[in-house]
């Protein structure tokens, strides 16, 4: 089995402390040869110049391919398409673009007057520049939003469309999971490659939270394994090798690409990738 690529998924930094946080996970996964780092946005575009500073800051000065998360909450045609244009002029020329979280309390998503109606607007209008390479995100077990998976992989075909070249999904924590879902893709008409985001439980309590908000189900034995480890101390531990399991797993199943969610805490990515032979001894080797 050859070398799977990879990348790993940044959030900006708020203060200083985030800002050495966020280039020491860069100084930390670099090494590992990423096909692209990506930066999200916030939850209504709240992080949206923080995001801008931060892609334009690790594209200079760290040599890696930044692929900005970009959304269009809050904000008009002309506001999102001009963000887009300026990472072009820096030399950022992937972008993935998202609908984008509803600011906290919003109830729901609700279009600028005068900006994109959703993710499908905001692709083709990307697309129609011819400036960049675009991704967009997918859900494999569902948007809570949607009215059915079938509706959910009927929109990622819409955005494919449009003009996306690739999909990457929400966590999960069974390879079936993407394996069903990646199936069902194709059974749609979908071709592009669909890369399986993986989240490495650096905090367990924060895990459960965050799949609950976003439909990711959680196996019962995954839930009392972790519950058990926490409390002897031993979470760690476990997180690496539930992580490492699942990326052998879909590896085994043929995916080629794994994107990791950093959470800024790149220790455990690491970790995982180099049980799984991703290392930097491997890529010297193979450049040399």
């Amino acid at each position: 089995m050859s070398r799977p690529t990879v990348s790993f998924e940044f959030f900006p930094p708020k203060n200083l402390e985030g800002s050495f946080r966020l280039w020491d996970c860069v100084q930390t996964l670099a090494p590992l040869d990423p096909a692209f780092v990506s930066v999200t946005y916030g939850a209504g575009g709240t992080t949206r110049t923080l995001t801008h500073e931060a892609v334009g800051t690790i594209h200079k000065t760290s040599g890696l391919t930044v692929a900005a998360h970009l959304t269009c909450v809050n904000a008009t045609r002309a506001e999102t398409l001009a963000i887009a244009e300026g990472y072009a002029q820096v030399g950022v020329t992937e972008i993935v673009a998202l609908r984008g979280d509803p600011p906290k309390g919003a109830g729901g998503f609700t279009p600028h007057p005068e900006g994109f109606a959703g993710s499908v607007d905001l692709v083709a209008a990307l697309a129609e520049t011819g400036k960049f390479t675009i991704r967009v995100g997918a859900y494999p077990e569902k948007h809570p939003e949607a009215a059915d998976q079938k509706a959910d992989i009927d929109h990622l075909k819409r955005k494919i469309d449009a003009g996306a070249s690739s999909a990457i999904t929400q966590f999960f924590f069974q390879a079936d999971t993407f394996f069903r879902f990646r199936d069902a893709c194709a059974a749609a008409g979908i071709t592009a490659p669909i890369i399986p985001g993986i989240l490495p439980i650096e905090n367990w309590a924060g895990a459960r939270k965050f799949a609950a908000m976003c439909g990711t189900s959680i196996p019962q034995t995954l839930a009392t394994a972790f519950d058990n480890a926490t409390r002897d101390g031993n979470a760690d531990l476990l997180a690496t090798a539930v992580a490492t399991q699942l990326c052998d797993n879909l590896l085994q199943g043929g995916v080629e690409h794994l994107h990791f969610y950093t959470l800024n805490r790149p220790e455990l990515t690491r970790d995982v990738c180099h049980a799984l032979g991703i290392t930097p001894r491997n890529r010297l080797q193979e450049v040399a």
